[in-house]
């Protein structure tokens, strides 16, 4: 047994659960999060809030799932960079320093995913099998 093969799995549950987390949080503190989405200066404060729990549950719910990881994974790595800049950015602040810096190394997991894929346990794996399959078929016609 290849030990292996399970990490990308493990490591995509404990990225993607983060996220999910996160944004379920969000969804039920709406006006708080607004009022910190204003406090920074970002336009259209809910409909930035709307954008960042869909973003981080079905974006988290994805890397999870292993489905469409490359593309999602450099959404969020996007996300949680410009999230520290605007919500984590004085670093004078110990946990602001902390939130900062986990938001980074968040955003540097993501570029991983983004970069070698989900693995063996993952939707996008089982479809390119599928994908496989059927081109083998066709190609045999």
């Amino acid at each position: 047994m290849n030990i292996n093969r399970y990490l990308p799995l493990a490591g995509r549950l404990l990225i993607g659960l983060p996220f999910v987390l996160f944004g379920l949080g969000k969804a039920t503190t709406y006006g708080a999060t607004v009022a910190m989405i204003e406090a920074v200066g970002l336009p259209l404060p809910p409909i930035a809030f709307l954008a960042a729990v869909t973003l981080e549950v079905l974006g988290g719910a994805m890397v999870i799932a292993g489905f469409k990881v490359r593309p999602i994974a450099a959404v969020l790595s996007i996300f949680s960079l410009v999230t520290a800049i605007f919500f984590h950015a004085n670093l004078a602040d110990q946990n602001t320093f902390v939130h900062f810096f986990k938001n980074v190394m968040m955003a540097g997991g993501m570029l991983q995913l983004a970069a070698f894929g989900a693995g063996a346990f993952s939707v996008d794996h089982l479809l390119a099998k599928r994908r496989g399959s059927s081109m083998e078929l066709a190609a045999a016609l």
